[in-house]
């Protein structure tokens, strides 16, 4: 990607309202908060507390997707025209590196490509000392409103 803006009109989002939008689905649910954005990436975090670790003290691989798909799918949805068009998740994989067991967890989303009908975004998941917990590529379909 190259280093200007990949954001729809050029201007970075603001950050409170993403974490607004999932305040009443499962990103409010599991504590996922939008902190930080620059021209070409997107940062979130999530706790590792009871909402998100399995039974094993370790945090629970469906959530670490959860973020993973949260992050990506709302940064595609900010680089496109909001008004004419959605982001829909296609497909996802993750591959998970190492446990983590509690604190925070924080996101990295960066465009891999952002095209007219399809984005590919890599998503990296960091313990609080950033270690690698887990690696994730999102596959997102861009599709005209009328048709969510």
């Amino acid at each position: 990607m190259s280093n200007a803006s990949i954001w729809w009109g050029g201007k970075r989002p603001p950050l409170a309202p993403m974490t607004a939008l999932g305040e009443n689905a499962m990103p409010g649910h599991i504590g996922i908060e939008f902190v930080d954005c620059g021209d070409d990436w997107i940062r979130a975090r999530m706790p590792v507390d009871h909402r998100t670790r399995q039974p094993f003290q370790r945090l629970h691989g469906g959530a670490s997707v959860a973020l993973a798909e949260t992050i990506g799918s709302v940064a595609a949805s900010f680089c496109i025209d909001g008004e004419t068009h959605v982001a829909v998740g296609m497909e996802i994989n993750a591959n998970h590196i190492r446990p983590a067991y509690q604190g925070w967890v924080y996101a990295t989303a960066r465009p891999e490509s952002v095209g007219r009908t399809t984005q590919v975004w890599s998503i990296r998941i960091t313990d609080e000392a950033d270690k690698l917990v887990c690696i994730s590529r999102l596959t997102v379909a861009v599709i005209p409103i009328d048709r969510k």
